[in-house]
């Protein structure tokens, strides 16, 4: 069997992951994201952009003939060249697997090898802004292959990234974590032992076997679709007997708590985790919302009703730096009829270029100022720490934006203190959809909107601004539901 470099970094990421991609299971994955093709031509363009810097040679060989490319890539070593680009090493690893890895780059350097009085540095470039520590495990693993082709250890093993530029990684502390995940990478793929699915939001959203695992996931009532089962919680209470969503409904919670001591750091006590855990089983399987003891009726001073309302939304675009659209749905309930809808009236502030940030900032403070008293809703903080920072940037005067953080009021924050719901997560679309609401486009999402806002960029198409504008406004309607409806859960327990 060959254990490629990509199998292993997607075996850090999920050992499922890895599984599907060598054996597909007899299925196929779905098409990736646009924003998942979006990063990976980014990383490309980057990639290519870093080597051209760094002139080298390249091994000839057809592409997919890997043992052709070992063999061309080991022709240059033998020669001594410099730099040698997209190069191929093969070696020997344990339990009759070969281990192979490509490095953006092989570095030459002064010091013995099978070759002669000089030995190769490996170096990948990689489009994160920092070092992480899987790309760093990943440079280990560039650099335990080496050794086996070159007879030698490597005196270094680097990254370059974005930001950091060179990064000199640190092979005694990386090659250790390395073998930890090699050794087990290798037994799971060898014995084609299928992992069990388990559903974690961010890695998983990226991941085009997404709908394939998540259909598994939600026949079987998996416990990783609870909030709050974490991978390592989630093995405990495999210990415990507890991966229904029943037994744990029912669970005792100072037995659960017991359960969880070894895995709650001082952050969070085990009783607390327990309780939550049991609650939101218990939320889920009988599908309704549970108040939290305590913690309902919310007082106007937590969760207002005024006769205006703002919600608020940004879409951004964190390559450009760039905030280009600040949504807010202005909700009027002056002057109703009884039993007439509040007023909706939809403002999006559209930076259609970069350098507009700044006319649609100030306007954004001429409408929040239009309503002076007004409480301003949002979901989670982003959207204060945004306004922290383009006051910053553009000098606002504090008394222009200072004092409209004290209307600044968070519903994720108020929902996940006073309510568990029977959801997947607390983000904005799961508790929206759970009440009822629908996205005008399925497929939108904030990763989305940054595609849309580049091909608006290339291509001047504002077809995708429409989409971007849609999509806004649907999320600050849809804070605007979660907030009604928190008004009406928390005053049926007045």
């Amino acid at each position: 069997m060959l254990l490629t470099d990509n199998l292993l970094f997607d075996y850090q990421r999920c050992a499922r992951l890895s599984f599907l991609n060598l054996y597909g299971n007899g299925t196929h994955p779905e098409s990736a994201s646009d924003f998942a093709t979006k990063l990976k031509r980014d990383s490309e363009v980057y990639r290519q952009d870093v080597l051209a810097e760094y002139p080298a040679q390249r091994p000839n060989y057809p592409y997919g003939d890997w043992v052709k490319g070992a063999e061309a890539t080991v022709a240059l070593m033998q020669q001594g060249v410099d730099r040698i680009a997209h190069g191929v090493l093969m070696t020997p690893g344990p339990q009759g697997v070969t281990l192979m890895s490509r490095p953006d780059l092989l570095i030459r350097k002064p010091g013995a090898s099978v070759y002669g009085n000089w030995s190769y540095i490996p170096v990948d470039i990689r489009f994160s802004k920092r070092p992480k520590a899987q790309h760093q495990i990943m440079a280990a693993f560039h650099a335990l292959v080496l050794a086996g082709v070159q007879g030698a250890w490597p005196q270094d093993a680097w990254l370059v990234c974005r930001e950091t530029g060179e990064y000199r990684v640190n092979l005694e502390k990386y090659v250790p974590q390395m073998q930890e995940i090699l050794n087990p990478c290798i037994k799971m793929l060898s014995s084609r032992q299928e992992p069990e699915v388990f559903m974690a939001r961010h890695p998983c959203s990226m991941c085009h076997w997404q709908s394939h695992c998540y259909a598994i996931a939600q026949e079987t009532q998996h416990l990783s679709l609870l909030p709050g089962v974490t991978p390592i919680r989630y093995q405990q209470l495999k210990q415990l007997n507890l991966t229904q969503l029943e037994s744990l409904a029912h669970a005792d919670v100072l037995t659960l708590a017991n359960g969880l001591v070894e895995v709650c750091n001082k952050q969070y006590e085990p009783e607390t985790v327990a309780r939550d855990l049991i609650i939101q089983a218990k939320a889920t399987l009988n599908n309704q919302a549970i108040a939290l003891p305590q913690k309902l009726p919310l007082s106007p001073k937590f969760l207002p009703v005024s006769p205006v309302e703002l919600y608020f939304d940004i879409e951004a675009q964190p390559e450009l730096d760039l905030d280009f659209l600040l949504g807010v749905l202005v909700v009027d309930r002056r002057n109703l009829a009884p039993g007439e809808a509040p007023i909706q009236k939809f403002h999006a502030f559209l930076a259609e270029s970069p350098e507009e940030e700044l006319q649609i900032w100030e306007q954004f403070l001429e409408l929040i100022w239009t309503y002076p008293i007004a409480p301003i809703f949002h979901f989670c903080d982003y959207e204060i720490q945004t306004i922290k920072k383009l006051a910053r940037r553009y000098h606002t005067p504090p008394h222009r934006w200072k004092v409209i953080l004290n209307r600044f009021v968070d519903i994720h924050k108020l929902v996940t203190k006073s309510v568990v719901m029977p959801v997947e997560s607390y983000a904005l679309k799961s508790i929206a959809r759970y009440l009822g609401f629908e996205w005008q486009n399925a497929l939108a999402s904030g990763a989305q909107c940054v595609v849309w806002y580049d091909r608006w960029l290339e291509t001047g198409d504002r077809h995708y601004l429409d989409l971007i504008l849609t999509y806004n406004e649907d999320d600050c309607i849809a804070t605007f539901v979660v907030k009604d409806w928190l008004v009406q859960f928390s005053q049926s327990y007045s």
